[in-house]
């Protein structure tokens, strides 16, 4: 279950080392008449440019305190990213009353911490409101049309990224308003029409479409006309969820090829791989919750081996710009499966671990040296935000800041005091 191959881990390492870093040369300004020359510099990632996350459905929401601080003190540790629930049919579970406070909450922690929000989704044909059951189609589709205004605009600078559908290429299955109008117009107009009210509720808004049918001809088709269409898609959502079986790593570069042919970001969103047994291949009911299925020492052993394989793999691709893990804890991992990063308790597993030591430790900004005659420093740099300190021959310090974005020219300016 948990095959590595590791000649293409060996050169994904490479890669990483080729696409993700960049010799940045600093110019470091003090105050007029203050030189810096043969001062100690040193350099510091303090956020990562490329999303690292997971579903942040226990922030703020857990009922143990304990277990919820746990959750949220380690979430906040490793993650820059966190994926929130605005599932239509349990966010407004009556017409009229939603769980906005409560979502308002989870962004605003967020926040406090400088973690990226996503919401999650606004069109789906499963997770249906009971209510809307009642209703024909196109009041319906008129309450979907204003729900996705209203979300859009009203949570504008606490999510402004948004998986605008979910999983539209199986819609049309489903005997709800949201399936019928996929069956009648067609996957593509419908996500067309979403995508377009969500760009004009907020212009500057990141939107996505996602789904799980990544080996399906559908998928690619959906997404040739959209781009046709112009619609404002800004990225893909690749899901990966694994509790059957791991990918084999050469699948998974190919199907990274194969989607970033449009040259749109590709963000992995829900990335799940197990910790324990396998599900068993002949259950088809995927909503079913398993209350025995325990994590195990050998299932995190393959767990980790596997998973930083595959953070790896998906980190040395060039289109490839969020992963996003699912669920952070087996406390209440989808299906009950033991798919966390954290145990039950919330003590970390192993892979955990080593994610800490790669996302701040091997893939995150250290640099160190003396400043040179012209005030200048070349430092080996990881997008992101970074902390520029100096401590001169007195023993003063100094500090200032810089971003460097993908691709960005590795040359900055900065003002440290």
């Amino acid at each position: 279950m948990y095959e590595v191959n590791e000649q293409l881990v060996e050169q994904a390492r490479e890669r990483i080392r080729r696409e993700r870093w960049y010799n940045v040369r600093l110019v470091i300004k003090a105050a007029p008449g203050v030189s810096l020359a043969g001062a100690r510099v040193t350099v510091t990632l303090t956020r990562h440019a490329f999303r690292f996350g997971c579903n942040g459905f226990g922030l703020t929401t857990i009922a143990d305190r304990g277990l919820g601080r746990a959750y949220e003190e380690r979430f906040a540790a490793l993650l820059n990213y966190a994926t929130l629930p605005f599932y239509w049919g349990s966010y407004e579970p009556q017409r009229g009353v939603t769980r906005e406070s409560a979502l308002r909450q989870m962004a605003a922690f967020c926040q406090e911490r400088h973690i990226a929000t996503k919401g999650h989704p606004l069109a789906w044909h499963e997770v249906f409101p009971a209510w809307a059951q009642q209703l024909d189609d196109a009041e319906v589709l008129d309450a979907l049309r204003q729900r996705v205004r209203a979300l859009v605009s009203g949570f504008r600078g606490l999510v402004d990224t948004w998986d605008v559908v979910n999983e539209a290429t199986v819609s049309a299955r489903y005997d709800n308003a949201v399936g019928r109008w996929a069956a009648q117009k067609g996957a593509a107009p419908m996500v067309a029409e979403l995508l377009r009210i969500a760009h004009i509720a907020n212009p500057q808004a990141e939107l996505l479409y996602n789904d799980f049918n990544l080996r399906a001809p559908e998928y690619r088709a959906l997404v040739q006309a959209l781009v046709d269409a112009q619609a404002p898609l800004h990225a893909l959502g690749l899901q990966s969820h694994m509790h059957v079986q791991t990918w084999p790593l050469e699948e998974a570069w190919k199907l990274c090829e194969s989607y970033a042919r449009w040259g749109l970001p590709l963000h992995f969103t829900e990335l799940t791989i197990l910790s324990g047994r396998a599900k068993d291949p002949n259950d088809k009911d995927w909503h079913t919750v398993h209350t025995d299925w325990p994590t195990t020492p050998e299932g995190e052993a393959g767990q980790l081996r596997y998973g930083e394989a595959l953070y790896t793999l998906l980190y040395s691709h060039p289109a490839v710009e969020a992963i996003t893990w699912w669920d952070f804890s087996d406390h209440q991992a989808w299906q009950g499966a033991p798919a966390g990063l954290l145990r039950a308790d919330m003590s970390p597993k192993p892979l955990y671990e080593r994610l800490q030591q790669l996302i701040w430790g091997e893939w995150a900004t250290h640099a160190q040296g003396i400043i040179g005659q012209d005030e200048t420093f070349v430092a080996r740099c990881a997008a992101g935000e970074h902390q520029v300190e100096v401590i001169m021959p007195s023993g003063d310090k100094l500090s200032g800041t810089f971003s460097l974005a993908k691709g960005e020219n590795p040359a900055k300016t900065v003002c440290v005091s």
